[in-house]
């Protein structure tokens, strides 16, 4: 697999904007796909936060995986966060996912970071693997989620 950064390869914006509203849209409610396309432009910019990387195999996009300043409004005082971690179907349990966190994760320490946060409501044993830990459990709208924190080394 192949990892780049989006604003490298801007055309696959539409397709991850389409796997993110389908899987995260419960999180935004009232937020179309046309808005978060035209949120996700920030990623394009060439600055460090926000970020994205996407995975690709044979010039197929396969995964992403993105470095954010905040991933929730309830803890602004955290930074930076990994987010939308997503894996198409087709390519799940074939290591894609962890392939792309230690990315994001080399990509924060290599830019003067330290630690860093994540949020999930599903996958806290994935990011446990991965050497994260968990910073508390709460409910973030309207969802039990986990937060987890890793240490950059």
């Amino acid at each position: 697999m192949e990892i780049v950064n989006l604003r490298d390869e801007p055309h696959y914006l539409p397709q991850l904007a389409q796997w993110h509203h389908a899987q995260w849209h419960f999180l935004n409610p009232g937020q179309s796909l046309s808005d978060r396309i035209a949120k996700m432009q920030a990623y394009l910019a060439g600055t460090l936060l926000p970020s994205t990387l996407v995975g690709k195999v044979n010039g197929e996009l396969v995964g992403s995986a993105s470095l954010v300043s905040c991933d929730m409004d309830t803890h602004s005082e955290l930074s930076p966060w990994l987010a939308s971690v997503y894996v198409d179907k087709p390519w799940r349990r074939r290591g894609v996912g962890g392939e792309l966190v230690e990315a994001v994760m080399a990509l924060a320490h290599a830019g003067g970071y330290s630690e860093m946060y994540l949020f999930t409501d599903e996958q806290s044993r994935f990011y446990e693997k991965l050497g994260w830990r968990v910073w508390s459990q709460e409910v973030y709208r309207d969802t039990p989620v986990t937060i987890m924190h890793a240490a950059l080394c």
